[in-house]
């Protein structure tokens, strides 16, 4: 049943566990998995975060999706079975999981972290999945994790490999630099303009000391990825033209 604290309703554990279908026996591992350090140190009647089942989860899942993309990709090679692994399970795309459960609606988070939007942040919802694939590992093994997250596997995979998006375009330029042995490119924020809470950041990205993309955005990352986009379409289109010119 859910009950409040403070001013919000709060999922409890139980209710989770029989919403989403995951099915955990032990309460307890599972109430350990939903509780954020934020909680802890302001219930007096919690006794330990999420941290150590996180670490545990990072580990299992790295190879529950390992060991799937090789069983279920045969022909797929190494290197395409590692972008395909890294896009699996970064923190957006976990995050994003998350959210397919409701993850944050039961999570246990201290009143701090509720009211700067916790429940909705990608490396705490990133953070919470993994502390939940740890919980259920050591409730119930390898073979029930596997069940339960083939489905987000399954249907992420497709995605990627349908829309070709396997990676963030700042990964795919620094894969790009690396295959033609390149240094790594080099970011700048070359301006900030507007107020505090409407910043808009522009970085530029250089490869080899040139210039190759800028982008903006409301946040560096944003602007980066965008800056990454841009040098990525300029160099394909050079490098197609030296290719044609041969």
């Amino acid at each position: 049943m859910a009950h409040s604290r403070g001013q919000e309703k709060l999922e409890s554990p139980q209710d989770f566990n029989q919403r989403s279908g995951i099915g955990f026996r032990n309460q307890v591992l599972l109430t350990r998995a939903l509780t954020h350090r934020s909680y802890i140190n302001e219930d007096p009647n919690a006794l330990e975060d999420n941290e150590r089942l996180e670490f545990l989860g990072d580990a299992v899942l790295d190879f529950v999706v390992a060991a799937w993309l090789y069983n279920h990709y045969p022909e797929m090679a190494e290197g395409d079975l590692t972008l395909v692994r890294t896009a699996l399970v970064r923190t957006e795309q976990l995050a994003e999981f998350a959210r397919k459960i409701d993850l944050g609606g039961a999570m246990r988070l201290g009143q701090g972290e509720i009211v700067s939007g916790g429940r909705t942040r990608d490396a705490l919802l990133c953070a919470g999945f993994e502390a939940l694939i740890g919980g259920l590992y050591l409730d119930q093994g390898i073979q029930v994790v596997e069940a339960f997250f083939e489905p987000f596997m399954s249907s992420a995979v497709k995605e990627f490999l349908e829309e070709g998006h396997l990676q963030d375009p700042k990964s795919l330029l620094q894969e790009w630099t690396q295959a033609r042995a390149l240094a790594s490119p080099v970011y700048q924020t070359i301006q900030e303009s507007g107020p505090d809470h409407e910043k808009v950041f522009t970085v530029e990205v250089a490869v080899q000391d040139v210039v190759s993309g800028m982008g903006q955005g409301n946040s560096k990352r944003q602007a980066s990825k965008a800056a990454a986009r841009e040098a990525l379409k300029k160099l394909s289109e050079i490098n197609n033209v030296k290719k044609n010119g041969s």
